[in-house]
This record gives C-alpha cells, structure tokens and sequence, in this order.
C-alpha cells in the first residue's frame, strides 16, 4: 500500500520542509482552487533554471509552473499551448516559444527551462534535447514578493486562476536554481543521476503549502519479476 501524506484537501496548510524524494504531486480533477504553493523567501533573481517532470492526458493550454511577483503575473512562467503543440517560458511577462516538443499524453517527460538577465535569454531541455536559445527580457531581474505556483496559473500576484488553464496530472522532482545550471547538471537532471539540488527550491527539502484536492503518493514504478 503507498503511503499518503496528510495534506489532502487541506487550504493553505503550511509545511515545515518536507523530503519529497520518490514522491509525486497528484492533481486529479480540473478545478481554478487546487494547488500547491512552494515557499521561498528570495525575492531577486538574475537568472533562473528550473526542472521538474510532468505526466497528463490534458488536450489542452496549462500551466507547469507560475512564479509571479507584484511587478508581474508572469515573472516566470512554463505553460504549455495545446493548439501551437509549443512549451512557452514567460519571463518579466514576455514569452519565448518552442515548437517541435514531442509532448505526448500519459507519458513522463522532464522538462528544465533557464533564464539569464544579462543576456535575457530563454532556453528549454525537454527529455534531454536542449533547444536553441532565444532573446526575451534583459537588464532587470525579477524581484519583489515571490509567490510560486504549481497547477494553476496566475493571472495575477498569487490568485485569478484559470479552470481551462489548471493542470490535472502528476509532478515530481521540482528544483530551482538563481543561477544557469551547466548543461552537464542538467542532462544528468533529465537522466536521474547524481545532480546539484536546487539552493531554491529544493525537492528534497521543500516547503510547500497545499490548498484544496492535491495529493502525495509515491512515484509508481515497474515491477521487475
């Protein structure tokens, strides 16, 4: 029997940290309340990278992760555009798009995205193949409260959530990082080896806060006979 954390459809439930490792996040129902809030008292970024891994069936937009603060709804921002078949990446609310990501439904898939204020670059690693990079926003950081937002997406400073833009799924394996991560600590992220934690946001140590129907199960894996 997986043994279940007791933080089912709790609002606003707030956590010490917490070792998620070989743990997921279940979002089983499409709803504009459920979510999971991941605490940080960092409030300036001059880069950023940020992996997680996804599983869904949605045929349609989500969002992956949503980081607002005051200055902006989409300070940074993975969401995913179903028509398009195109993972954007916001950052400082302006969007880099990349087409040609092999998304396939019911599947897990990692997915690492970067940002660097000084050359306001964007770039995505999706199942291990980085994309070429693209210019969005340079010369200023994200700054100001941080609010970080997994299953939703915000329309404004934590809050104005979306039904039809909610993820419904499974996530796991959540980092950040305020700086670019190699592309050798990232391939070894998409590979599940050995990789420097997030100093950000760290799945092994996180602080989170659930609101409404979002669960935590272990990982499911294959049984070898």
């Amino acid at each position: 029997m997986q043994f279940l954390l007791p933080l089912v459809m709790l609002t606003a439930c707030a956590a010490s940290p917490q070792d998620l490792a070989g743990k997921m996040f279940i979002f089983p129902k499409e709803t504009n309340t459920a979510h999971v809030q991941l605490i940080t008292s960092r409030r300036d970024f001059s880069a950023v990278t940020v992996c997680l891994r996804v599983i869904t069936d949605l045929y349609r937009d989500h969002s992956l992760f949503s980081l607002a603060t005051s200055a902006a709804d989409n300070d940074f921002l993975i969401f995913w555009t179903f028509a398009n078949e195109e993972m954007r990446i916001f950052s400082r609310n302006i969007e880099g798009s990349f087409g040609g990501m092999d998304y396939k439904l019911n599947k897990w898939h990692s997915i690492c995205s970067t940002w660097d204020s000084a050359s306001g670059l964007v770039q995505l690693w999706f199942d291990g193949q980085p994309s070429m990079k693209k210019f969005v926003s340079s010369g200023s950081n994200i700054r100001g409260s941080t609010i970080i937002i997994l299953g939703q997406e915000q329309d404004s400073h934590g809050g104005r959530f979306d039904l039809k833009q909610s993820f419904v799924g499974m996530m796991s394996d959540v980092h950040m990082w305020d700086y670019i991560l190699s592309p050798c600590e990232i391939q070894n992220y998409m590979d599940d080896l050995n990789f420097t934690p997030g100093n950000v946001l760290n799945w092994s140590a996180l602080e989170f806060r659930i609101t409404d129907r979002v669960l935590i199960e272990d990982k499911q894996k294959t049984c070898n006979f």
